[in-house]
């Protein structure tokens, strides 16, 4: 029997929906709207596209959305004195620096720039250490819409073994952070691992996070476990194609046979990051207002 595809797409429409409805409730509250501001230092055609996504899904749930766009050759200094506003601006709760930068820019000079407080993305050292001792902070919005589509599908997850492909500050270390949390048994593996298929073979739980094409393949699944594919990847063009094919870091058709259940790519975790860091910013502005948050998200 095949696996089950998990429909993140459904998930995230789902969040969006609550995360609408709480957003309005905090307007009625708090007599504002949150706030996510989103700068973006030049042109990269790709963080422009997702620059683009991330304020139509924050004028859909019903907040502010401040965008600034700066030319590429923004200086570092007069990048930093624009957070520093975006720190005092109290119609702003989450504050969004998309990735890469331009060369020049010291991008973890820039993220620490970012008030732990308005750290929507999570990437603020003190926020990882936060998660790292099990405090209350913000975690990063692609490993947190995993963990949600694993207890979705789960439940429980205490005494499962989780091998996290990919050791990223951004996906693979908080990922197995909210593993550990959750009781899981967890591994963290790369391309360096040795006998990594071994290693993927006794995972209950595989997240795969390494950003290679197809690099899992199916016969290091074991039978019924649940794939996470946090990968997205285009393959070179067929001949007369005008774009290749998008594939995760796991090759879906091999894993489809032995798999529990998987994450599509597209579809799967891809949808959950925004909808993540919706309600990353919901969850700010009712902090920075003194106000609970909705116990829902």
């Amino acid at each position: 029997m095949p696996a089950a595809l998990i429909d993140g797409k459904a998930f995230a429409a789902k969040l969006r929906e609550q995360v609408g409805a709480a957003a309005a409730g905090f307007a009625a509250a708090a007599g504002r709207r949150p706030g996510l501001a989103v700068v973006l230092v030049g042109e990269d055609a790709a963080s422009q596209v997702y620059v683009g996504a991330k304020h139509r899904a924050t004028i859909a749930a019903g907040m502010e959305s401040f965008e600034h766009r700066l030319p590429a050759a923004t200086g570092e200094g007069e990048l930093l004195a624009l957070i520093a506003q975006l720190n005092a601006d109290e119609r702003v709760d989450g504050i969004l620096v998309q990735l890469p930068l331009p060369a020049g820019l010291d991008e973890q000079a820039v993220i620490a720039a970012i008030s732990p407080d308005k750290d929507v993305d999570g990437f603020h050292v003190i926020n990882a250490g936060r998660l790292a001792v099990g405090q209350d902070g913000f975690v990063p919005c692609t490993p947190l819409g995993c963990m949600m589509l694993l207890q979705d599908r789960l439940g429980d997850l205490a005494g499962l073994e989780a091998v996290v492909v990919g050791r990223s500050n951004i996906v693979g270390k908080p990922m197995a952070q909210l593993l550990l949390a959750a009781n899981a048994t967890v591994t963290i593996a790369h391309s360096r691992t040795r006998d990594l298929p071994e290693v993927v073979r006794r995972a209950d739980i595989v997240v795969a996070a390494v950003g290679r094409p197809e690099m899992i393949r199916g016969d290091w699944i074991k039978p019924g476990a649940t794939v996470i594919d946090v990968g997205i990847n285009r393959l070179p063009p067929a001949a007369g194609a005008d774009k290749g094919r998008l594939v995760g870091d796991v090759e879906i058709a091999g894993a489809m046979t032995v798999a529990g259940a998987i994450t599509p790519v597209p579809g799967g975790v891809g949808p959950m990051t925004i909808a993540v860091l919706l309600r990353n910013t919901l969850i700010a502005a009712h902090r920075n207002a003194g106000l609970p948050a909705p116990a829902s998200l």
